[in-house]
């Protein structure tokens, strides 16, 4: 009999809900038609939290995820929550989850499918093939670091203060993560930081290459932030695995994700040690001014699932399913309105859905 998989459902707010009622679509089918078996809970967080408990993330939210194998989080925020304090901020839900479940290795895959190649902003022959992976070191540097706040100086002047520091053993286990990575794909890093103005980025280069001596067969490169930026919109493709810090890959990420035509369709997964809890989201925001009517494109929330089926449930042939699903809608033209173009056929969230799984009967028959 194959394993229970338990996951905690947070659909967040904005368009998060609208779109994982795709993936428990998804989750049914497979259920159905592939015996995997998925113990699911659901509760609240971001702002949905704030309305029902008063925080963004409850302590008993916060202990589901802490009992499950993966999380399957939405998205948070919204103007309604402007002017709520800031460490009951929506956004503060998803940065406790990710400190409290020690999740320090933030993945984001930058692949462009073939039928999206001309809906990207560079040239065609820049991004078809595109297969990036960013991995993202995620709870520490200049977001993390003491000390920092705002203070009033004596001369009537302020002082914001945020602080980057990172320490040996942060480096180390990102590093092992993007390498191991690597192997499984075209064996390239390539290291990324501000080593020639910045202390944590020549403590950050120096400790990358004490951990590349243990991957013989993974070529390392090393790359300026500022310089990493411009190559990913001049050739794309030279890069497999980039490895980067919290700040920098917080950037280089979003820019990675418009090689591909749209923010809709990229998923990412946060890992901790392994067998020890992951959160998967999509990497678009809560889009407020979308959220309830039925356009949202939820095919990122539905890979994001699939990354959790290859990452946490060690189920690769369910996720490359749903992978190929995806490719052959959006090979049919059917389109979300992020991503339609003239004389394809414009749908919603829910027909997108409904496509995705159809789509996945017909390969499996």
């Amino acid at each position: 009999m194959s394993k229970k998989h338990s996951m905690l459902i947070l659909p967040g707010d904005g368009i998060g809900p609208e779109a994982m009622v795709e993936v428990k679509k998804i989750v049914a089918w497979l259920e159905e038609h592939k015996s995997l078996e998925f113990d699911i809970s659901e509760d609240s967080v971001g702002g949905a939290a704030y309305d029902q408990y008063g925080t963004s993330l409850a302590d008993h939210t916060l202990e589901k995820a802490k009992e499950v194998d993966a999380v399957m989080f939405g998205a948070v925020g919204g103007p309604k929550w402007d002017g709520v304090d800031y460490d009951k901020r929506p956004e503060a839900g998803l940065l406790k989850l990710r400190k409290e479940l020690n999740l320090f290795a933030n993945l984001r895959p930058a692949l462009c499918f073939e039928p999206l190649v001309d809906a990207s902003s560079l040239k065609p022959e820049l991004v078809s093939g595109l297969d990036i992976m960013i991995l993202r070191e995620l709870t520490g540097g200049v977001y993390f670091g003491e000390p920092r706040g705002i203070t009033e100086l004596s001369n009537g002047q302020r002082r914001g203060v945020n602080t980057q520091v990172y320490e040996t053993y942060e480096i180390h286990r990102a590093a092992h993560v993007a390498f191991d990575l690597a192997g499984k794909r075209s064996g390239r890093v390539t290291s990324v930081e501000k080593a020639n103005v910045m202390e944590s980025g020549l403590l950050w280069r120096e400790e990358v290459n004490i951990i590349a001596k243990d991957y013989p067969n993974i070529k390392l490169d090393h790359m300026y932030a500022d310089n990493c930026a411009m190559q990913l919109v001049r050739t794309p493709k030279q890069f497999d695995v980039i490895l980067t810090d919290n700040l920098f890959g917080d950037m280089l990420s979003d820019i990675a994700a418009m090689l591909t035509g749209s923010l809709g369709m990229l998923p990412s997964a946060s890992l901790g040690e392994l067998g020890k809890g992951a959160l998967y989201e999509p990497v678009h925001g809560s889009a407020p001014d979308i959220a309830g009517q039925g356009i949202a494109n939820p095919i990122a929330t539905i890979l994001s699932f699939a990354m959790a089926l290859r990452y946490t449930y060690n189920e690769g042939d369910a996720a490359d399913l749903i992978e190929e699903a995806v490719n052959d809608v959006l090979a049919n033209d059917i389109r979300t309105a992020d991503i339609n173009q003239p004389g394809m056929t414009l749908v919603s969230t829910s027909e997108m859905g409904n496509h995705i799984v159809d789509a996945m009967q017909k390969l499996e028959s």
